[in-house]
């Protein structure tokens, strides 16, 4: 994704926290205030895509989230010791997290 499109992305959310109908005109003066250099077909771009859309919906429903967790078939452990196999995966998922962290994308420097 561009810078353009980025701080595109961000006047449009900025917008519709505010209450603000998100509209080119408006993206625009909020892309200028804050100094960003971006192509003049941007704004009209989001303004189109997001123009007739719920931004709630798009926001709390946007993409892949992990998958539902299966529901446990009894509370009892299982006869194999299913319990310490289970804590087993936990420990090997936490190193996975950490790797995650540092993938270059510079967000949280």
């Amino acid at each position: 994704m561009s810078t353009e499109e980025l701080a595109c992305t961000y006047a449009a959310l900025a917008l519709h926290d505010d209450g603000i109908p998100v509209t080119a005109d408006k993206i625009a003066a909020l892309l200028n205030a804050a100094g960003v250099t971006f192509a003049p077909y941007w704004p009209g771009i989001f303004a189109r895509a997001l123009g007739n859309k719920n931004l709630d919906d798009l926001i709390t429903n946007s993409g892949g989230g992990a998958p539902a967790a299966a529901p446990a078939a009894s509370s009892a452990p299982a006869a194999g010791g299913a319990a310490p196999a289970a804590k087993e995966e936990k420990k090997k998922e936490e190193p996975k997290e950490e790797e995650d962290d540092d993938m270059g994308f510079g967000l949280f420097d």
